[in-house]
């Protein structure tokens, strides 16, 4: 496969995971407004700070409010990591690639497109829920027709893995907005407040179901374990780190255990850490100090596979910070905004 092929296929899955994942952001903060009430003004500014764009977020407006940041985050074109550009982006991957991809996942990707682009922000910040929601339903259907229409070879490896190391970032991302920036008072902790906010959590990662059936009871350690050690549900992050190291070494026809390049290096040995690791240790390291290691070397990985198979010899680029991969939204050879 030429590698602007495979860069192109990499990025577009990537962008319409971040989408669908800055919806999940923005659904967690909804969730928790119907518990929290008033006091949920404090929690919308953070937001901003988990996807890096802080400054440009601060050069437009006053007040991180919840309007402004859903603005923002979801529809502002000079963001590169708003929904409305990351589907944008998207899509436009998939317009080099179209003879490569299948007709009803370039349809369901215009149908992903259009549903944002066309929809009124005045009607979506006035009832979000619902908006929300649809998008988060979209990223499953145009998921399910990948799944169906697309032979299970290098460009479907390829996708896949750029999905997983996506959905890995913003899970771990998700789990840290609650733990560290929406961290409750010492009087609140343990009470059915906190348990509220923590269920709002897993469901805005679709994990609340299977969170129940695997510990019942809702308490903050568990629920950290699952969301980042879980060998079997398909957000976590050691699933995705676990699953994206399989379709790499499917398109390089390696095995574990041994890497002829850095990406498999980085890879393999990122996800050797997260299998032999437990939550005792990365409690006794601090949570937060343990996701911010995380992120670096899954940026270090994603840079790894953009040297390996994308960039051209003589102009190979440097691995970029996870703070800038996010304001930069990315990278490769085919990100246009056009």
């Amino acid at each position: 496969m030429l590698s602007r092929v495979a860069d192109s296929i990499y990025w577009m899955s990537r962008y319409v995971e971040r989408a669908e994942n800055v919806a999940r952001f923005i659904d967690v903060n909804l969730n928790l407004s119907l518990d929290v009430g008033p006091e949920m003004d404090r929690h919308w500014d953070p937001l901003i700070y988990t996807t890096g764009d802080h400054a440009e977020f601060q050069e437009k407006h006053s007040e991180g409010t919840q309007n402004n940041v859903i603005q923002f985050l979801t529809f502002d074109p000079e963001n590169p990591n708003s929904i409305l550009c990351c589907l944008r982006s998207a899509r436009e991957n998939a317009r080099t690639v179209r003879d490569m991809i299948s007709s009803p996942m370039w349809e369901e990707m215009n149908k992903f497109y259009l549903l944002v682009k066309t929809a009124s922000q005045a009607q979506v910040l006035g009832s979000p829920f619902d908006f929300f929601s649809q998008i988060k339903l979209s990223a499953y259907t145009l998921d399910g027709v990948v799944q169906s229409t697309l032979s299970h070879g290098e460009a479907w490896h390829f996708h896949r893995m750029g999905q997983l190391i996506e959905r890995a970032d913003k899970t771990s991302r998700i789990l840290d907005v609650k733990y560290f920036l929406l961290l409750p008072q010492v009087s609140d902790v343990g009470t059915q407040l906190d348990t509220n906010q923590w269920a709002a959590l897993l469901k805005s990662a679709s994990a609340l179901e299977m969170y129940r059936k695997a510990h019942g009871r809702i308490t903050p350690r568990q629920v950290a374990e699952f969301l980042l050690m879980d060998r079997e549900f398909p957000r976590a992050v050691r699933f995705c780190v676990g699953h994206a190291e399989q379709s790499l070494l499917s398109i390089t026809g390696g095995t574990r255990g041994n890497f002829v390049n850095r990406a498999e290096q980085r890879l393999g040995r990122l996800r050797a850490e997260l299998d032999y690791t437990n939550i005792e240790e990365i409690f006794a390291v601090g949570l937060h100090e343990f996701i911010d290691q995380f992120q670096e070397k899954l940026n270090g990985v994603g840079g790894a596979i953009s040297d390996t198979f994308f960039a051209v010899e003589s102009d190979v680029k440097p691995v970029k910070s996870m703070r800038q991969t996010q304001t930069q939204g990315g990278g490769g050879q085919t990100q246009t905004q056009g």
